[in-house]
């Protein structure tokens, strides 16, 4: 799909905030709101828009220890890596995972309550996925930047 430069400019717009009604849109966009309506469903029909979330803050709700796990495995074979996979996605501490070349095979992104937390997550749920070779732990002082958009 080819996307012009209103679709990219209301793709901004929605990643920015895509709780604003469409005539919000519409009045940004100078479109109707019928014109941007049959924009947005268009991008959602050809998946370029694949979901919608509500971003949530970590502190709040007693997850703002922000853990980036490297993980290597024992073998890479076909059959150890899909059950790695299939086994961390039934982590919840995990938000983001990420098969990686380099010195190690997957990098995740684990959020908790504390370090106490990450230990407990650590013994008992993932060291219990076998395969794993080794792991190191990087904790996160500071977020410099995180943004969920993709810049177009």
């Amino acid at each position: 799909m080819k996307l012009d430069k209103v679709d990219i400019e209301l793709l901004r717009l929605l990643q920015e905030d895509c709780k604003k009604t469409t005539k919000q849109y519409a009045d940004a966009l100078h479109l109707s709101k019928t014109a941007v309506y049959e924009r947005i469903r268009r991008l959602e029909r050809n998946g370029v828009i694949t979901q919608y979330a509500a971003l949530v803050d970590k502190e709040k709700v007693g997850r703002d220890f922000m853990v980036l796990c490297q993980i290597r495995l024992v073998q890479h074979t076909k059959e150890n890596v899909l059950k790695f996979e299939r086994e961390v996605l039934q982590l919840q501490e995990v938000s983001e995972c990420f098969h990686v070349g380099g010195d190690y095979d997957y990098i995740l992104k684990i959020f908790v309550e504390d370090m106490k937390s990450y230990r407990e997550f650590m013994v008992t749920k993932l060291t219990a996925i076998t395969n794993i070779g080794n792991t190191q732990s990087s904790f996160v002082i500071n977020e410099v930047k995180n943004s969920p958009s993709v810049h177009i």
